[in-house]
């Protein structure tokens, strides 16, 4: 079973409080990939790079099962994004971003990545969206999006909303996208939109899962670290893992109860990511690190 992804392949520079580094890969889709591909494989990166990006990054992709015949090379320069987080690595500011090869491009998926049966459309332009959800084959559709889109794009990202089945939002984002500050009734106003089901990521502190019915709902705690290195693609691996597992295990229509498994399995996922830049952690994650990381949490949060 595969998994298609379409998003961002970026370079990243990135300053923490504890050190600063340059050229790192990063984006949207790359760091999707990188999840799915520790449950399943093949996964199918369909975005596009420019003529500077580094060839240790692909090779450490391809390594780990991720086909890049969907990867578009341009002869302009990558996509590039410069950020810094702050104490409570919570708040962050963005110093630069260079658009550069995204500006023009249109998601062109080869045969095998349009018969994926679960197909992730990350976060990218509505636009970029839709092109990809015009191509796919896919039994479970899953998008990601931003406040940017939000806010420049609100007519198309409700179009994508209609062609979805399921919404994975940031607490934030969802609040301002549904006009509202409570997480529960933004929740039911984005399904509402079109979407069979939504999460709304909560960082630190986990996620909310709202299914068809009313009274189908799932929080999911977050694994608590005792230190977060770099969180940046925290959500997007969040993204990947989900749908990776979902893939693995063939639930290519998944009920609610499936989408609370995947959940924890997302959410640990992502845990790795925040303890070290970049990828460089998640590229050494197993199944065994995942399911050992899931029996200690389901002793943190479970009771009598």
């Amino acid at each position: 079973m595969s998994v298609v992804i379409a998003g961002t392949v970026a370079l990243d520079n990135v300053k923490t409080p504890q050190d600063a580094q340059e050229n790192l890969l990063g984006g949207s889709a790359s760091y999707a990939a990188l999840a799915a591909s520790i449950f399943c494989q093949p996964i199918h990166l369909v975005g596009v790079i420019g003529h500077d990006f580094p060839k240790p990054h692909l090779d450490m992709l391809a390594s780990h099962g991720i086909t890049l015949e969907g990867l578009e090379r341009s002869d302009g320069e990558s996509f590039t994004w410069t950020g810094e987080y702050h104490e409570d690595m919570n708040s962050r500011t963005t110093h630069k971003v260079g658009l550069n090869v995204l500006e023009a491009w249109q998601p062109k998926l080869p045969a095998a990545a349009k018969a994926a049966k679960v197909a992730v459309a990350a976060n990218m332009s509505p636009d970029n969206q839709m092109q990809m959800l015009d191509q796919i084959q896919a039994d479970f559709v899953t998008a990601d999006t931003m406040d940017l889109w939000i806010n420049i794009a609100n007519e198309r990202l409700h179009e994508v909303l209609k062609r979805i089945d399921l919404l994975v939002i940031n607490d934030g984002e969802a609040k301002e996208f549904a006009g509202t500050t409570n997480l529960v009734e933004a929740g039911r106003k984005l399904q509402a939109k079109g979407p069979r089901f939504v999460i709304v990521k909560r960082g630190e502190h986990g996620s909310f899962l709202f299914g068809e019915k009313p009274e189908e709902f799932f929080a999911c705690s977050a694994y608590p670290l005792h230190s977060v290195f770099d969180p940046t693609g925290a959500g997007d691996s969040f993204l990947g893992g989900l749908s990776g597992w979902l893939a693995a295990n063939g639930k290519t229509k998944p009920t609610f109860e499936d989408l609370k498994t995947a959940v924890v399995h997302g959410s640990v996922t992502a845990s790795y990511t925040c303890e070290a830049f970049s990828t460089h952690k998640l590229q050494t994650v197993t199944q065994a690190d995942i399911a050992a990381r899931i029996a200690e949490l389901r002793t943190f949060t479970s009771f009598a």
